[in-house]
């Protein structure tokens, strides 16, 4: 799976969370789920979860805290998957 195929995985599992469709409409690498998409914390873990069950990863909660944006959760699950 390349990067443009993760991003649109990606938008797919975000999608019914977030609450500015402006910005997703513009997601890029650099979108903060937070203060861009303006999905709430306990949602974030939600994204989480679906990300572990679409890409058949495990995210740790080290790894969790810190998938704030699309770059970070890229990161993220590309070294989950490479790990596998």
């Amino acid at each position: 799976m390349n990067k443009a195929e993760t991003i649109e995985q990606l938008k797919t599992i975000v999608k019914p969370y977030i609450k500015n469709q402006e910005a997703f409409e513009n997601l890029s690498e650099e979108t903060d789920f937070i203060r861009d998409l303006q999905i709430n914390s306990a949602n974030l873990v939600d994204v989480a979860l679906d990300v572990e069950e679409a890409f058949d990863i495990t995210i740790d909660n080290a790894s969790m805290e810190k998938m704030l944006n699309v770059k970070a959760a890229l990161a993220i699950i590309e070294e989950k998957l490479s790990e596998k």
